[in-house]
């Protein structure tokens, strides 16, 4: 494709989804798909002659689009918000046509220099410290192993890189909260630690973790012979949003020489708003934290920002440093490839410095106490409905509910439930996410796309309503 092709063809793509995103609206949030549907209209063998790129697009219109999920559609409601804010897709864009890569600063100085600069803002924003430096990654699960990784190799003096991971004379063992996100067990299993020396500390009754089992964990591995290693406090636990004691675990962290990483990876973007910061009430006692803007915030997929107190001790665990990618200006300057796994890294800031430079703080904080009122008026209609119920605190957008008729067993509640959700799901109408809460089915709304505003939270209300009629 010449640059004449690619100045119409890219013209098109740019009207196709301006045209997408605004009459998104009017199509089902998600799609009467079957597995393997759309993988049965694609050609089983490479096309060995050119085609056309009209083709192409006339397949993503007529094959890949109807195979969709909306999650920029004002009434999904499930997972989490993935909002791709367009100045943010414009920026991604750039990215990508700008071709380059950071291998190392001198491979591309404003790709570096410009991460460095968008990422102190975010700190800014969030009212961190200027104690923190940060970097992209790509999810939240990077930044978790990468913590992790940094974490054992303080603990046991770099025997991990060293010698390897069952170089030592004790096992170390990670604590998580028993609702941590399923990424933070994985980065401790990758991270060699091993399921035998994963703690999942119960909560409390805000769902929680309880910083007095946390203690009493960690002194019976300590009178086992074992090493506690690190602590992964959660801000904004995936099924009910709940706020991992901080400080306290800060305390713990001290006491008894641990590394503390905080997962913030969605409730972190609420951090933004100054009204919301007591959630991670003692950050500064924290040695690493990851919050994504690709969730509430607004970034295109996928930018994670993970920032860290010490950035020698990440270059030390993380760096190989080829001869071929010395240079002249690596005393002087910030070579990310030493802060993560890949060598290879996008211009990932791009669409992060657009985002915030098109929205303002302002807009952003906007955005987020419209979706907080929401979230506490859908709240507020639920608790006066007989037979809804709110099964877990909402500090931000988040909520779990549960419709429990009178005389049903915890089964027939179950199959309520999931049949309920199912014909929900089934008309189009909205997209939410059924979970397990202390082993019963329930149902979490999470409020927080760009184009939800109350009459889509109204909608969803009646039609909850109506579903279980």
């Amino acid at each position: 494709m010449n640059p004449e092709e690619f100045r119409r063809f890219g013209h098109q793509v740019v009207d196709w989804i301006a045209d997408y995103r605004a009459g998104v609206a009017s199509r089902p949030v998600h799609p009467p798909v079957q597995p393997g549907s759309v993988r049965a209209q694609l050609p089983s063998a490479p096309p060995d002659q050119p085609e056309d790129f009209s083709a192409v697009l006339r397949d993503v219109e007529q094959v890949l689009l109807r195979g969709l999920s909306h999650w920029q559609h004002p009434k999904f409601f499930g997972y989490f918000p993935s909002n791709g804010e367009l100045s943010s897709v414009l920026g991604d864009y750039l990215s990508t046509g700008l071709g380059v890569l950071g291998l190392a600063w001198q491979s591309a100085p404003a790709l570096t220099e410009l991460e460095e600069r968008v990422l102190d803002w975010l700190r800014q924003m969030v009212g961190l410290s200027s104690a923190w430096r940060g970097v992209i990654q790509d999810t939240a699960s990077s930044s978790s192993l990468i913590a992790l990784i940094c974490a054992r190799e303080r603990t046991s003096a770099f025997a991990g890189v060293q010698h390897g991971v069952s170089q030592g004379t004790a096992p170390l063992v990670v604590y998580i909260s028993e609702h941590a996100h399923s990424s933070v067990e994985k980065a401790a299993l990758l991270a060699g630690f091993g399921r035998e020396h994963l703690r999942k500390v119960k909560v409390d009754a805000q769902r929680a973790l309880d910083a007095t089992a946390l203690e009493q964990s960690l002194r019976a591995d300590l009178a086992a012979g074992r090493r506690p290693c690190a602590i992964v406090a959660t801000t904004g636990t995936t099924t009910t949003t709940a706020m991992d004691p901080i400080a306290a675990c800060a305390r713990l962290a001290r006491q008894f020489n641990l590394w503390l990483h905080v997962d913030g990876a969605m409730a972190g973007c609420a951090m933004i708003l100054p009204e919301c910061r007591h959630h991670w009430n003692g950050i500064e006692g924290a040695d690493s934290l990851v919050l994504n803007p690709h969730k509430w915030l607004g970034a295109a997929f996928d930018c994670s920002t993970y920032f860290v107190r010490d950035p020698e001790h990440l270059v030390r665990v993380m760096s190989t440093n080829p001869s071929y990618l010395q240079t002249s200006a690596d005393g002087q300057v910030t070579n990310f490839r030493d802060w993560g796994i890949p060598l290879g890294r996008r211009f990932r800031a791009l669409k992060l410095w657009c985002l915030i430079r098109e929205q303002g703080v302002s807009g952003l904080q906007a955005r987020l106490r419209r979706d907080l009122e929401n979230a506490q008026w859908l709240a507020e209609q639920i608790r006066r409905e007989p037979n809804w119920h709110l099964l877990a605190p909402v500090p931000l957008q988040t909520l779990c509910l549960r419709h429990e008729p009178p005389h049903l067993s915890p089964e027939a509640l179950d199959h309520h439930t999931l049949a309920w959700v199912e014909r929900l799901h089934s008309s189009g109408s909205a997209w939410l996410t059924p979970a397990q809460l202390d082993g019963r089915w329930m149902v979490r709304v999470s409020i927080g796309a760009l184009a939800t505003e109350r009459a889509h939270v109204q909608s969803l209300w009646r039609e909850l309503r109506d579903v279980v009629a």
